[in-house]
């Protein structure tokens, strides 16, 4: 634990250094739930206003300046306000404005950067978040397979939809966490594995061949929350054959690690191919609308006029959103995987996370703390509390 008086200082800097903040949302308290609108914002003792934001570094209200770990949860690798990407964005709303409701070439143009950099994804559908994605291509996995039942891997998060609100944090919690507000109804298609557990996953397939059929397996390809339950790459690789061993699809929830680990993300890193692959964060640049679902042509198709490429008349997955594919989130998008290019910045964020957790390992070891740090790339984890030690007993999960 952090001690009495350590504690008093933090509080101390924060109430002397902050006070615009600390005023600006205790008021916002009477008008917003909690006082902030995004989950990222509850922050102890209060939320900092931010007023500014640019490469490496925020700016609050007080004036105060802060190195940006947080990156906006993700989708700013190149910096936050980066200028190529801005200027794009100012010239489209200068020309076109944000939104049409019709189609704009800077939806060819993402989709045709992203089946570039990652061949498994040949044709993609641009949506506003990654929850709307998931719930996508759940939808889809049905269409294509003509079976119900979806498997996760426990502790991971795939957006909060009803049906994925299911062993979040820890695994083997189920609907026990954080499943207020949810009928249990919902998750009667929804089934739940171990980490790194094939002979689970493969216990759970043969048992849903008997309950009608499993249509996907979603996985968070460097594991649970966001990787802070590593999964082996014999895990990735052996899930891919048991996915076409039992003829259910393999999802891919690449929202944090798509152009991130690398511009062929999860799925290049693990030589793998995905039938169906899930975006966010980084897909529109930061900028609104971050969201999509891409995959096999013959699986998209649901997603289409209800025909395949051949003509073939199949079943068409409801999926829509007025302020899905603005003008805006796609030049912005496309405009943001060519400058990760571009710039190499991949490899730049990696180097720089095995920099920073290097140096955050050394203080752990020199101050003998019980901490773990650990990165995939730029993605950093800093493990302070025994939570990640909580284990579940799965006698028989699918009881």
């Amino acid at each position: 634990c952090v001690s009495e008086e350590a504690l008093k200082d933090v509080l101390d800097y924060f109430e002397t250094k902050c006070a615009k903040s600390k005023a600006i949302t205790t008021e916002a308290k009477q008008y917003i739930p909690g006082g902030v609108q995004h989950n990222l914002a509850f922050n102890y003792p209060f939320p900092i206003c931010v007023t500014k934001a640019e490469g490496a570094f925020l700016y609050d209200l007080d004036g105060n300046k802060y190195y940006d770990f947080l990156q906006a949860g993700g989708p700013t690798i190149l910096g936050s306000n980066y200028a190529p990407v801005r200027e794009k964005v100012i010239e489209l709303l200068n020309d076109c404005g944000p939104v049409t409701g019709l189609f704009h070439e800077g939806e060819l143009l993402l989709a045709k950067e992203i089946n570039k950099h990652m061949p498994n994804v040949e044709m993609f559908r641009m949506l506003g978040s990654g929850t709307e994605s998931v719930m996508a291509a759940i939808r889809v996995a049905r269409c294509a397979t003509k079976a119900k039942r979806i498997i996760k891997v426990g502790g991971a998060y795939h957006g909060w939809s009803d049906q994925m609100v299911y062993g979040l944090k820890i695994p083997g919690s189920r609907f026990f966490l954080e499943s207020h507000g949810i009928p249990h109804s919902c998750y009667g298609t929804t089934d739940e594995v171990r980490p790194n557990d094939l002979d689970m996953l493969e216990k759970m397939l043969k048992l849903n061949k008997i309950r009608g059929g499993t249509a996907a397996v979603i996985v968070e390809p460097v594991g649970p929350e966001s990787g802070t339950r590593p999964l082996s790459k014999e895990f990735i690789k052996g899930a891919e054959a048991l996915c076409h061993k039992y003829g259910a699809l393999l999802i891919f929830d690449e929202v944090v690690t798509g152009f991130r680990i690398g511009l062929s993300g999860a799925q290049g890193y693990f030589g793998v191919d995905p039938d169906l692959t899930i975006f966010g964060k980084i897909v529109a640049g930061g900028y609104p609308g971050a969201g999509g679902i891409g995959g096999h042509r013959d699986v998209m198709a649901h997603l289409g006029a209800g025909l395949d490429s051949s003509g073939k008349k199949v079943k068409k997955a409801m999926c829509g959103g007025t302020m899905a594919a603005t003008p805006l989130s796609c030049v912005a998008g496309y405009h943001t995987i060519c400058e990760i290019e571009r710039t190499n910045a991949c490899e730049k964020a990696g180097l720089m996370g095995d920099r920073l957790i290097e140096g955050i390992q050394k203080s752990i070891k020199k101050h003998n703390l019980p901490f773990v740090a650990f990165n995939q790339g730029s993605i950093c984890h800093l493990d302070t509390v025994g939570t990640m030690h909580f284990a579940i007993n799965w006698s028989k999960p699918w009881e």
